[in-house]
């Protein structure tokens, strides 16, 4: 499984909601990256993204985008492909 790194905020209820969607995928680990703590983080997230909102969610190399995002993602049939990734 790809690793899944997540840019989050700490009462941030799509991030939670993410979160739980992806552990009901199987994933076990998250990096958390809490972009309210670290502004440079946020700064990073936001050159990368292009997106200033949190989750900010990567499968491996690829952005998925927020919550919603995710969501969309796994009722088209992309998410697990993405899981399934060594």
């Amino acid at each position: 499984m790809p690793s899944v790194k997540m840019y989050t905020t700490a009462v941030c209820p799509y991030c939670i909601r993410a979160k739980q969607f992806l552990k009901s995928k199987g994933v076990e680990h998250i990096e958390e990256v809490r972009v309210d703590m670290d502004p440079q983080a946020r700064e990073l997230m936001m050159q990368t993204t292009g997106r200033r909102t949190v989750p900010q969610i990567f499968i491996g190399e690829t952005h998925v985008g927020g919550c919603d995002d995710l969501m969309a993602l796994d009722a088209k049939g992309g998410l697990a492909p993405l899981l399934a990734l060594q």
